[in-house]
């Protein structure tokens, strides 16, 4: 047998590197630029985030990208609020209304996008909502109304549902062992397109646009996003054209050749909604991620109304708070999978437990600050734990059911803009009494981290409930159909391997 073909043997076994810089899976002489376990579906064991290569790098990095893109142009309209409502002789009470409509759709394509992602995969879907938001964000110039206004912010926030796309990627492109920081890093580097929005539009763009328009500031709000619009529509281009569905390739073609069963989006839905840790991973997002929606739409016009700042200094501040995404949800993710490897499934727990808490308790410390300074400090603090929450939460979806983890991620991303619904009335029900409805968020957040006693995650010791088992191979498996009968991917990973087999020793 020639040198070549001893090395190519011997790749087959898990995770063993190649002679060259690719990694050769064991299945059909696949190669992937970083190392995998075969015994799940060529998932990636390891980050390397300066490699863009197809297909799991690719897809770690159109994630985030296209999810940042998404969050820019659904808050784009964010810092331009007060100027908006200067213009439409708008009330504060009808501005939070608009933001409530901002997240209000999106709550529903959370739902359906979660198992049609079981289904289709996540890169046809990102790229098409990306596409199809960028329309409305284009046409903001065109409101005169507050009816309008409502209108176009009610579309936009079908961009927010990218979310569950970036989180189900991943989760399908990369191992157990990392799933919870590779989904918390491509989440959290996405919502920094919250914090990049306030600055960039607030702060830069618009002043831009004044100038260009003489320093008629209708004209500059009417007429500055056309600019995100046309990145995300290039962006929605690129990622359909430019990546894949999981490390095998696209779904199409793995249903065709027998290597994935053909999924019903139904019955994957329905498996995840009849689990109560669905539910419970639902309310603490909607306690994590339901307030970072909430505090990016109404930051700007809090620093503006409260230390009487002017647009351009408050959206600096606000986007602090997005910019802590660059690292505290991958923080989350990342001690999520570490308090996993030495406690098991309570150190998960107990870690969404702890930044959920923490978070309420700095929720009440920056709603009581009075000075600008502490206040952002407080704004900083509060927002690493936040999105600390975030990333911890996704550290625990795939663990739920893996047989419908896509509709699962769904339902709990929906959590998020339901969050942000629920609090956006409180904030609207309070219009000059902000202080307030940020007590009264302290307080459900704090409630929803004593939640976690009642996780009750199958095969896993929980904090309450249950006790561990080996069920490593169970773990965020490929969807699988309704049909019954023999698993059609062991048949085709046993021939594709013994196909291989005689390949080389052929060439031997």
């Amino acid at each position: 047998m020639s040198p070549n073909a001893e090395a190519n043997t011997k790749a087959m076994g898990d995770e063993i590197e190649a002679p060259t810089e690719d990694i050769v899976s064991k299945d059909f002489n696949r190669c992937y630029s970083i190392p995998v376990d075969p015994d799940q579906d060529d998932k990636g064991t390891e980050l390397k985030l300066c490699n863009f290569k197809r297909p799991h790098m690719r897809a770690f990095h159109f994630s985030w990208w296209g999810f940042f893109i998404a969050f820019f142009i659904w808050f784009a309209i964010a810092p331009l609020l007060p100027v908006i409502a200067d213009t439409l002789d708008l009330s504060k009470q009808q501005i939070w209304t608009t933001n409530i409509c901002a997240v209000t759709f999106d709550i529903f394509m959370r739902f359906v996008f979660g198992s049609l992602c079981d289904k289709y995969g996540a890169r046809i879907l990102m790229g098409s909502v990306l596409m199809v938001a960028s329309i409305p964000t284009a046409c903001i110039g065109a409101v005169n109304s507050y009816l309008g206004l409502i209108f176009v912010r009610l579309f936009i926030g079908l961009a927010g549902s990218t979310f569950v796309m970036c989180q189900c990627w991943t989760t399908r492109m990369f191992a157990k062992e990392i799933v919870g920081v590779a989904n918390g890093l491509v989440g959290g580097w996405g919502n920094v397109g919250g914090g990049a929005t306030q600055i960039v539009m607030g702060s830069v763009l618009y002043p831009l646009f004044k100038l260009i328009w003489g320093g008629d500031e209708e004209m500059a709000w009417r007429t500055v996003t056309i600019v995100p619009a046309v990145v995300a529509f290039i962006t929605g281009i690129i990622i359909i054209r430019g990546s894949d569905d999981c490390p095998k390739g696209y779904y199409k073609d793995l249903k065709r050749t027998g290597e994935m069963p053909e999924v019903s989006a139904a019955a994957s839905f329905r498996t995840g909604s009849y689990n109560l840790n669905t539910w419970i991973l639902y309310i603490q997002y909607a306690c994590c991620f339901g307030v970072e929606l909430t505090v990016n739409n109404a930051a700007v016009s809090y620093f503006v109304d409260r230390f009487g700042l002017a647009i351009e200094t408050a959206s600096a501040i606000a986007s602090i708070f997005g910019f802590m995404n660059l690292f505290a949800r991958g923080f989350g993710g990342y001690f999520s999978d570490k308090a996993m490897g030495r406690f098991k499934m309570r150190g998960r727990i107990l870690i969404q437990a702890a930044c959920l808490i923490l978070e309420g308790v700095c929720i009440f410390i920056f709603a009581q600050t009075a000075s600008l300074a502490a206040s952002i400090v407080m704004l900083t603090i509060f927002s690493i734990f936040v999105q600390a929450a975030e990333g911890s939460t996704y550290g625990i979806v795939p663990y739920v059911d893996s047989k419908a983890t896509g509709a699962i991620s769904g339902i709990v991303g929906a959590g998020g803009p339901s969050g942000a619904v629920s609090f956006g009335l409180i904030f609207r029900a309070y219009p000059n009494d902000p202080i307030f409805a940020f007590n009264v968020m302290a307080g459900v957040v704090l409630g929803s981290g004593v939640l976690s006693l009642l996780f009750n995650l199958k095969g896993h010791r929980n904090l309450l409930f249950g006790k561990d088992r080996d069920i490593a191979l169970e773990t965020l498996a490929l969807p699988v159909s309704d049909e019954t009968g023999p698993d059609v991917n062991d048949d085709n990973k046993k021939n594709g391997s013994d196909a291989y087999v005689n390949e080389v020793e052929a060439n031997a």
